[in-house]
């Protein structure tokens, strides 16, 4: 009879090496995911995971590299088993307090800083729902003479993003906690409003699959169908706008049309929707006029 051999007699042996453990995890998890937590356990770059293929691995990194394969295998999300994640050209610390910063975000700060034509132009820019910080930091880190203002409803999120803007250095951002455009001054103004909010459906099948499981529920859907919180932004969004300021919102592959409705209700002008990396529409981009 065949003796049953636990995982960790598979990965756990002084025999170990990067080869032999990276095998046994790709057979759990996607390749990628298992070299990135490898290299996480070892502290090491994806070319030294190719180039020492039979550098012998101790027991106590394959234990920790096997509990981190089997949890992703279980679905946390990479990022909260690694506690970090590249976004744009930095790198943030995430915890399950914010929404993972995506590929596809990236858009909207590439967007954002075409906007933002003057490198030394003091711009007042504000991201609601900042989570992780990542938007407002990557835009206050390319242009450092803009003043971001950004605001989160969990104060979870924002100690988050407090690490991440300290420790990136980007001393240009302002946190506030509160539900969107509520805790500004009734007179603050901003040449660019930028916001990536919930916009999936409370009751969209997708929230119990995958890495959305793990994620926090505020961050990810919304009522009326997913729309309540893009319908609140782009409403109240004039009224902190200079003149001729820009709003730029990130939504669902399936919300282009209605917000651009929106945006036209709001009296927003030059409106125009741009598509992701892999074609999706995904930004709604307007500006308005007094």
């Amino acid at each position: 009879m065949e003796k049953h051999v636990s995982h960790q007699e598979k990965v756990g042996s002084y025999m170990d090496t990067l080869a032999r453990v990276l095998s046994w995890a790709y057979r759990k998890i996607d390749a990628i995911d298992a070299r990135m937590l490898l290299q996480h356990v070892l502290q090491v770059n994806h070319a030294y995971l190719i180039t020492h293929p039979e550098e012998p691995v101790s027991a106590l990194q394959a234990g920790a590299f096997s509990t981190l394969v089997l949890r992703r295998e279980s679905g946390t999300p990479v990022a909260y088993l690694t506690g970090e994640r590249a976004f744009y050209d930095q790198t943030f610390k995430v915890t399950p307090a914010v929404l993972v910063p995506r590929p596809e975000t990236e858009l909207l700060v590439d967007l954002a800083l075409e906007t933002m034509t003057e490198k030394d132009r003091p711009y007042r820019v504000l991201d609601l729902g900042t989570g992780s910080g990542a938007i407002a930091i990557v835009i206050a880190k390319h242009r450092p003479q803009a003043n971001v203002v950004a605001v989160d409803l969990s104060n979870d999120a924002l100690s988050v993003a407090q690490w991440n803007a300290s420790n990136l250095g980007a001393n240009n951002v302002r946190l506030i906690q509160g539900s969107w455009y509520e805790p500004l001054g009734a007179d603050e103004k901003f040449d660019l409003i930028v916001s990536n909010p919930p916009y999936v459906a409370e009751h969209d099948p997708h929230l119990q699959q995958g890495d959305l499981r793990f994620e926090p529920s505020i961050a990810l859907s919304t009522g009326e169908n997913g729309l309540a919180c893009l319908r609140h932004i782009i409403a109240e969004a004039p009224a902190y706008l200079v003149d001729g300021g820009r709003l730029l919102v990130e939504h669902g592959y399936d919300q282009s049309a209605i917000c651009q409705r929106l945006m036209e209700r709001a009296e927003f002008e030059d409106i125009k929707v741009h598509k992701d990396l892999v074609g999706i529409e995904r930004v709604c981009n307007g500006r308005y006029f007094m």
